[in-house]
């Protein structure tokens, strides 16, 4: 919990930035304006086709009709925001991966590992290829877990849960990919799956809690960044340790040249 707590407090440090301030509030409302007018466009037609399949399955002799067409007008207007509220939670947090991560990247690391070398483990089809196999696995649990909300307390875990997944899968690639090379990622993502995961975890309940929901995104994206560079700075400090190297091999190496002597 020690780094997931790190990488939160350095996530609000880094919010105070005027060029973060400038984006902050742009994958959200974004989100939420295409989705607006999405179900703008076509409430009627879906709440109207799930009332109509409410009533006509409906077998509830006891009740009056005009109970029963109030009780699946309500229940279809919850089915569709339902419905909606994952795509709004999922466009806003591919907002923040395509356009925003590349300008909080490298704001981070100018600002908080500014000694941090780069060596591009990953690539832009790399990105597409991560982003792509994380929105289709999880829409596809989204799906499939769908009957499990009807077990109680298990609705609440599952929104969450399913978050903390895609939090950790989105973000953690692109806040590497230009520091890190590739051995080193996949060393990071094993290493640290559960730090990785608990941070997803803890900025995934950001979402549902208005109006903190406008500025999650950005907030999820610079707290991975802050994990995953933390990470790879140890990793590299304890690779420098056991070649018998100094530890802050990367802010030495200027130095080192400087002096004829090879790092």
């Amino acid at each position: 919990m020690g780094a997931v707590s790190k990488a939160m407090s350095g996530a609000a440090r880094s919010l105070v930035h005027p060029i973060i301030l400038a984006i902050l509030l742009v994958p959200m409302v974004v989100a939420l304006s295409i989705w607006i007018g999405v179900g703008w466009t076509y409430w009627d037609v879906w709440t109207s086709g799930i009332q109509t399949a409410v009533v006509d399955h409906a077998s509830f002799s006891w009740m009056a009709n005009w109970e029963v067409s109030r009780l699946a007008a309500w229940l279809a207007a919850a089915v569709v925001l339902a419905l909606l509220a994952p795509f709004v939670i999922l466009t806003a947090l591919l907002i923040a991966t395509i356009f925003a991560m590349p300008v909080l990247v490298r704001h981070v690391a100018k600002s908080s590992y500014p000694n941090l070398a780069r060596r591009h483990g990953g690539t832009v089809i790399g990105s597409i290829w991560n982003a792509t196999a994380a929105i289709c696995l999880f829409t596809l649990l989204w799906i499939v877990t769908l009957p499990l909300w009807l077990l109680g307390p298990l609705a609440v875990c599952l929104p969450l849960l399913l978050s903390a997944y895609l939090n950790q899968r989105l973000f953690r690639y692109d806040a590497l990919s230009d520091h890190a090379d590739a051995g080193e990622m996949a060393r990071i993502f094993e290493v640290a799956r559960w730090r990785l995961f608990v941070l997803g975890l803890v900025t995934g309940v950001s979402y549902f809690i208005p109006p903190f929901n406008l500025i999650a995104p950005v907030v999820a994206a610079l707290a991975f960044i802050h994990l995953c560079m933390d990470e790879l700075e140890r990793l590299r400090c304890a690779d420098a340790q056991d070649e018998g190297r100094p530890a802050s091999l990367d802010s030495h190496k200027t130095i080192l040249r400087d002096t004829g002597l090879r790092p």
